[in-house]
């Protein structure tokens, strides 16, 4: 085989080991992608924080997703964003006010195959080291699937996992409020320095100097060339 020949068999073999290895990496992500999954950058216990629900279709039958009921853990106060095509009902009790679920409803559509929907609810979470948030996933079709299931005794991963949080001890950093809630972006304006800096007016006329200078140097040159010619 030709030198070439062995090249070409080469990238043949890494393009194969690569496929190979995403295929698998892919597969074995997927049963998480199936999941309804809580997360939340930076929550703390005791702390306000944005949670996100990500809630993919998994219909057998490609019927849509049409109601989300998620239990939360007696939040003292609670608000949802707004999301088009849903209307979110807060569950409070009368007595304590406290808010004790959250449904989504889908008012046309809801989520369908191959997608998944993102639902986010501000609330003041608890103060412990994890929190659960059972959920009912409800299609088109009258199917209920409810995710409130805790791993299993000897490990693994339950067949309708319950949506969960891990929360942190302590106050939120400053770098993980700016993750959560980035600063407004800003135009730019003057140089705050006055000029001193980087982006001040004499280091805007630097190219006029380099020409200027240029200038210079090259008058000097001839000067001394017709010095010399004359000398001779």
């Amino acid at each position: 085989m030709s030198r070439m020949g062995r090249m070409g068999a080469g990238i043949r073999a890494l393009a194969l080991a690569a496929a190979i290895t995403v295929a698998g990496s892919l597969a074995g992500a997927a049963p998480a992608w199936a999941h309804v999954h809580a997360s939340s950058p930076g929550a703390v216990r005791g702390g306000i924080a944005m949670v996100t629900f990500e809630v993919p279709n998994e219909s057998p039958t490609g019927s849509a997703t049409t109601e989300l009921t998620v239990t939360l853990p007696d939040v003292a106060s609670a608000r949802t964003e707004t999301t088009p095509g849903w209307t979110a009902r807060l569950d409070r009790d009368a007595k304590t006010g406290t808010v004790r679920s959250v449904t989504w409803t889908a008012t046309a559509g809801g989520i369908g195959a191959d997608q998944f929907g993102l639902f986010r609810i501000a609330m003041k979470l608890p103060d412990t080291d994890t929190v659960n948030f059972p959920s009912a996933q409800r299609y088109a079709d009258g199917t209920v699937i409810r995710w409130d299931q805790e791993p299993p005794p000897g490990g693994g991963e339950a067949e309708h996992p319950v949506p969960t949080l891990e929360l942190a001890t302590g106050p939120v950093s400053r770098t993980e409020h700016h993750a959560q809630h980035p600063e407004p972006a800003v135009s730019a304006g003057p140089d705050p320095d006055g000029g001193t800096g980087p982006s001040g007016p004499h280091y805007a006329d630097n190219p006029a100097r380099l020409i200027g200078g240029a200038a210079l140097l090259f008058a000097a040159l001839a000067a001394t060339i017709t010095f010399g010619r004359r000398r001779r």
